[in-house]
């Protein structure tokens, strides 16, 4: 009977296998260069600034084969560990319990539950966010170049770690960096003409970030796969002043918590 019960122990070759298919999304990527002050605002330690001030935002659907398609976003900056190049995201967007689950507990990525649209009629696209009543960001453009598909490996910074029980404010243990290696290959790589929105948005304030110059607006088709690598522990006390980043204080809409 015990062999029965579905939420009892699993061990060896009953726990889940990873799932090998292929994952395709349809991205809208904006990437700008925004103030160094305002990155270097951001970044908790052992981070710091990369040389060039960038931002990038990504709006994308995925499709997982024989699963619902959801919305996925990206929002973060160019950061560096020590001689280590990368990216350090401040907000990632889901549509579905389940990717903002699995990234958020085995990574400690900062994902959220959101509204996430990406459109295309011909060469007319649009692409958003929104949560919490808000419109965190919009993307509107026509495509007007054919680009060259591509491959090539990226890396994330992550930081493992959670409010504490006792006090919200302190961590209870230090957090783990953790670098998410990715490699990315599109198959359908196209420029577009258009603009970026950054509305006030108090639980997501990536108009924060503001667009000094922007660097490049593209469509793509594109797949990926990453592992999670653990390279550091971080004092609780260091990260504490950043711990708010990854959640919503909902003071700033006027409610008491």
């Amino acid at each position: 009977m015990a062999s029965q019960v579905r939420y009892g122990a699993r061990t060896g070759a009953s726990q889940p296998a990873p799932a090998s298919v292929d994952i395709w999304a349809t991205a809208v990527t904006a990437v700008w260069e925004t103030d160094p002050d305002v990155i270097a605002a951001v970044l908790p330690p052992p981070l710091e600034p990369s040389d060039e001030p960038l931002t990038r935002l990504t709006i994308s659907i995925v499709d997982i084969p024989g699963m619902p398609t959801f919305g996925a976003g990206w929002f973060g900056v160019r950061a560096r560990h020590g001689d280590v190049e990368g990216e350090y995201p401040l907000f990632m967007p889901m549509t579905s319990e389940q990717s903002v689950i699995g990234g958020r507990e085995a990574y400690g990525e900062p994902k959220k539950m959101a509204d996430i649209w990406v459109r295309r009629d011909g060469d007319t696209i649009e692409a958003g966010i929104a949560r919490m009543g808000y419109t965190v960001c919009e993307i509107h453009g026509s495509v007007t170049e054919t680009r060259e598909p591509y491959e090539k490996t990226k890396r994330d910074f992550w930081f493992k770690i959670a409010a504490g029980a006792e006090v919200r404010s302190q961590p209870d243990q230090d957090a783990l960096l953790v670098y998410g290696e990715k490699t990315e290959a599109a198959r359908v790589h196209e420029g577009i003409d258009g603009e970026v929105k950054l509305p006030e948005a108090p639980l997501d304030p990536i108009a924060d970030l503001a667009i000094r110059r922007l660097v490049d607006l593209n469509w793509t088709e594109r797949t990926s796969t990453q592992v999670g690598r653990v390279v550091a522990t971080v004092p609780a006390a260091t990260i504490t002043p950043w711990l708010h980043q990854r959640y919503d204080d909902l003071t700033a809409l006027g409610a008491n918590t």
